[in-house]
């Protein structure tokens, strides 16, 4: 258990608040970049609490500006689209995608107000289908070379959900080892041949076994931590008998992300960003390591569920996530239907709006858990104090940070810590866009050759 003061700390993300100072060193996800389609693009953002509009100009250059105009206030997310930038539509002043007023049009004629007049603004870059705003001051820090920002267009897809609760409680569901044992149980396995873009449905790696079976039949894993330059490597072992060992490896990206697999061929790295203290979304980018990406298949089954313009959950709290009974007793553990998604939103958002950690009680499976909370309070006391905090990188540094091996498969019960090291790099070097295979596990693998 903790104190209200110390979750109010790793909870809270405003500007004023510590745990917010820490997130305005990141690059953050702002928008998927298809919601920029269309005639006008033009969308308003709510970012840790703070609101914003988001635009392409005329030239396809991305701009962030406050949402309220710097004039009387109204709404620029309603403005205009034109000579080189948004145009409030309420007395016209133009602003570019750097803040700078541009024109003042009911001044009188020769005019030099908008010289004086400056839109706070922020820098947007499009990375692998996501729009990424950094909120800080200063430079903004360089995106790691991992994997999903490595691969090519064809190999990623990006989307996201909104979750009614606070960014934190959304975030450690993804750093649960233990919780997919039985929250995302399912009574019966289907062919994992049929289960593309499905996560848990799919084979392990190395066998026929689907992952439903496996998470069913051994809900007892033991978990190891480890602290990485990124943030944690987590490995849950699940013990089938004296010869075979599953073996799933995971990772956490500071401050808010995690890397975990969906499939053999396929992982998904995901953040959980705060909208404001009581709602986030989910933002993922599902990368392939064989074919490309069917994205249509991914987009259809998504939409399944997310709703536009917000993407809200179809199933939620209003409809009781869609939870029947006869289900429960039959089909899947929850009772709430087939997608994963739909378990981990009831889990977090039945918490309420901000946990209340004052209440819990940590096991030994939670380890996972109780060492990233030291660590976020630890980067926290960094980023208040004016040091740079983990992850937030040059670009020296950037090119260093590569991967995270992530997998899921069946190994040897002797000899596990070799085995999934190989499988991750056996599979990024058959990749056809050919990332390299990072140091830290190339190194530790000597016998296995340059063309394996």
């Amino acid at each position: 258990m903790m104190s209200q003061e110390q979750n109010d700390l790793i909870t809270r993300t405003g500007p004023a608040d510590p745990a917010g100072k820490l997130m305005r060193k990141y690059w953050q996800p702002a928008a998927l970049a298809d919601e920029l389609d269309g005639p006008r693009p033009v969308k308003a953002v709510k970012l840790l609490g703070e609101d914003f509009v988001l635009f392409r100009d005329e030239n396809g250059a991305y701009g962030l500006l406050d949402r309220a105009c710097p004039h009387r206030g109204a709404d620029l997310a309603f403005g205009r689209l034109e000579n080189g930038g948004l145009r409030c539509a309420f007395h016209g002043w133009l602003f570019d995608k750097d803040g700078q007023c541009l024109e003042t049009p009911a001044e009188p004629e020769g005019s030099n107000l908008c010289r004086n007049i400056r839109q706070r603004a922020f820098p947007v870059v499009e990375r692998s289908g996501i729009l990424w705003a950094y909120l800080g001051e200063g430079e903004p820090p360089a995106f790691p070379e991992i994997d999903c920002f490595v691969a090519p267009e064809p190999y990623t897809f990006a989307f996201k959900g909104r979750i009614e609760c606070n960014w934190l409680q959304a975030l450690e569901v993804g750093i649960d080892p233990a919780h997919a044992s039985f929250l995302h149980r399912f009574f019966h396995d289907e062919d994992p041949k049929a289960a593309y873009g499905k996560q848990f449905r799919a084979a392990s790696a190395g066998s026929e076994l689907p992952m439903t079976r496996i998470l069913r039949e051994y809900d007892r894993p033991i978990i190891n931590v480890e602290r990485t330059e990124y943030g944690m490597r987590l490995i849950a072992l699940r013990l089938i008998d004296d010869e075979r060992t599953h073996v799933r490896v995971t990772n956490q990206l500071f401050p808010h992300g995690f890397v975990i697999p969906m499939s053999a061929e396929m992982t998904i790295t995901q953040w959980h960003v705060p909208v404001d203290d009581e709602t986030c979304y989910w933002y993922a980018i599902f990368t392939s390591y064989g074919a490309p990406v069917d994205k249509k298949t991914m987009r259809d089954q998504r939409l399944e569920l997310y709703q536009l313009p917000d993407y809200v959950s179809r199933k939620n709290k209003t409809n009781d996530y869609g939870f029947d009974p006869h289900e429960q007793a039959t089909e899947t553990y929850t009772g709430m239907g087939a997608d994963i998604n739909v378990h981990d939103q009831w889990a977090v958002e039945s918490m309420g709006r901000i946990q209340d950690r004052t209440r819990e009680h940590l096991g030994q499976s939670d380890k996972a858990i109780i060492q990233y909370r030291r660590l976020l309070k630890q980067e926290i006391e960094k980023a208040v104090s004016g040091a740079r905090p983990l992850l937030s990188l040059d670009e020296a540094h950037a090119r260093s940070i590569q991967g995270p091996a992530t997998m899921d498969g069946i190994g040897p019960t002797r000899g596990w810590e070799i085995y999934w090291m190989e499988v991750d790099v056996k599979r990024r070097r058959a990749a056809p866009w050919a990332a390299p295979v990072p140091e830290e596990i190339a190194t530790k693998l000597p016998h296995l050759s340059a063309a394996e």
